[in-house]
């Protein structure tokens, strides 16, 4: 019998989350160029706020996602179920599932056996994406974990034997720069057996323009989305950023393939927490976010370079956006 995530994760103590989102948070803040870990950004009205920039039209990169697991599921099903009839999928950063029904959908229809593992940071959109799912197929076997990527990815391996598909979508391996999302492509080969499947989005390299525009809308949405997160440290861990005194502001350079998002201090003042106080000059900014767009000659590299062979490449009608298929060697 298989165990349940629920007893395994009994076994363990949850992490002291605040403690770990404040030191993060000071030693992000106390760094030479100062920065903020984006996975803080999902609290409840960061999930909220995220949801409203992926319905913009600026931002192409749920669209093109979607558009490929619609209209492709039957093939990137057959490929990542390699024959068997029983499997598990382990979702990194499952947000809100808006994309990942397809595939369930049809492998469901398909009759094929399997049990999801959504992961995600995020307890709130954990259970929307539970509610959601159960309300249009009951009998889905749903699982959800809450928790950092890996110690929730390694606990879902050890449950069963079964061939796993981790995958991770929505351009999410491009919250990291390219060195660091080889790093983690390599945690995820080590943390799997060989004949297991990743199923990872990429967003591809293309016009500057419209890449900017995906992050800079003209609604401030994504302005506001970052705003939020100081919001969350105030409130959570007790700061006092005068939000007024930040604004968006968003670069991407065509020769590296990063667009980044930073906040910028309009002004010189101070920001006090229980224990610290950081200094801000005029024009000071705080890096908030990477995207990274790659080439789909750079995707195949990366998957041999962390211990993967790539087995299928699924791109949407424009080319902007890849769903790509590894097998761990």
């Amino acid at each position: 019998m298989q165990q349940t995530v629920q007893e395994a994760l009994c076994q363990t103590e949850a992490p002291e989350e605040t403690d770990k989102f404040y030191q993060d948070v000071i030693e992000g803040l106390t760094s030479e160029f100062k920065r903020l870990p984006s996975k803080y950004f999902y609290d409840q009205q960061g999930d909220r706020i995220f949801q409203q920039i992926m319905a913009c039209d600026q931002y192409y990169l749920t669209r093109c996602e979607a558009e490929i697991l619609k209209n492709q599921r039957e093939q990137i099903c057959e490929t990542i179920r390699d024959g068997d009839d029983s499997f598990e999928i382990i979702e990194l950063g499952a947000g809100d599932g808006t994309k990942t029904v397809h595939l369930l959908d049809g492998l469901a229809r398909r009759g094929k056996s399997f049990r999801y593992l959504p992961i995600d940071i995020s307890g709130n959109i954990l259970n929307e994406l539970t509610d959601n799912l159960l309300a249009q197929n009951p009998e889905l076997d749903i699982e959800p974990l809450e928790g950092e990527y890996f110690e929730m990815l390694d606990q879902a391996v050890s449950l069963s034997a079964l061939h796993k598909v981790v995958m991770f979508l929505g351009s999410n391996i491009g919250n990291m720069p390219p060195e660091d999302a080889l790093q983690f492509c390599t945690r995820i080969r080590q943390s799997i057996m060989p004949g297991d499947m990743v199923l990872i989005g990429f967003d591809l390299v293309k016009d500057p323009y419209t890449i900017r525009a995906a992050y800079s809308d003209e609604q401030g949405i994504t302005n506001a989305f970052n705003l939020n997160l100081l919001k969350r440290i105030n409130t959570e861990l007790g700061a006092d950023f005068n939000l007024n005194l930040f604004d968006h502001y968003c670069s991407y350079d065509p020769l590296t393939g990063a667009c980044k998002s930073y906040l910028v201090s309009q002004r010189k003042h101070t920001v006090s927490f229980p224990s610290a106080q950081i200094h801000f000059n005029e024009g000071e900014c705080i890096w908030m976010e990477i995207s990274q767009k790659y080439s789909l000659s750079q995707i195949s590299q990366m998957a041999l370079n962390s211990g993967f062979e790539p087995i299928s490449t699924f791109t949407d009608s424009k080319g902007w956006f890849a769903d790509v298929v590894w097998k761990a060697v």
